[in-house]
């Protein structure tokens, strides 16, 4: 399986990675548990079957325009066979139209196979995942997890600076823009 993933600016990285921190502390799942290098704090837009070159030369192209706005607005949990904690992406319309653009584009591409269904248009509930567990409960309250800003709420804002693949077959990443292709961390 290929995804597609924003990454935030380096601010927001260390914000959402001081939550990883915290939840770890409280003894609760959290994504700082995940030592692969590949990890780090990304809102996904699409994930396939594969991902051929042709492909990853047009999602380039529509990642030419980062950076975009990014907003995390408070805690969100996801409930089914694996309990998701996650900050909240509040999408606004530049994102919303990439999320779109990225989506027809793999849509379209026949030899990609099928997008997961859950990340179509409609459907898509953006977040950066924090933890992750089977029969787990996040029983501490929101403000002892996300970092209170200048006023006082659990809003975060920032930027989504760059894109990348991520291949869960070979757990690599590579860069899909802005700028040319080039492989990431193993």
């Amino acid at each position: 399986m290929h995804s597609v993933e924003l990454l935030p600016d380096e601010a927001t990285d260390r914000a959402v990675r001081e939550v990883w921190r915290r939840l770890a502390d409280e003894g609760l799942p959290s994504q700082a548990a995940h030592r692969h290098p590949t990890n780090r704090p990304h809102l996904t837009l699409v994930s396939a079957d594969t991902l051929p070159a042709e492909i990853r030369g047009r999602l380039r192209q529509a990642f030419a325009g980062l950076p975009v706005p990014l907003r995390l607005d408070g805690l969100v949990r996801f409930s089914g066979r694996m309990q998701v904690l996650a900050w909240a992406v509040r999408p606004d319309d530049v994102l919303l139209h990439l999320h779109e653009t990225v989506w027809r584009i793999v849509r379209e591409a026949p030899q990609s196979g099928r997008p997961n269904s859950h990340l179509a248009p409609a459907r898509w509930a953006p977040h950066i995942t924090l933890g992750r567990g089977r029969d787990t409960a996040w029983d501490v309250p929101d403000n002892r997890l996300l970092p209170a800003t200048a006023d006082a709420s659990a809003v975060a804002t920032g930027l989504w600076t760059e894109a990348r693949y991520y291949d869960s077959l070979t757990r690599t990443t590579g860069r899909l823009g802005p700028g040319p292709e080039r492989p990431c961390q193993p």
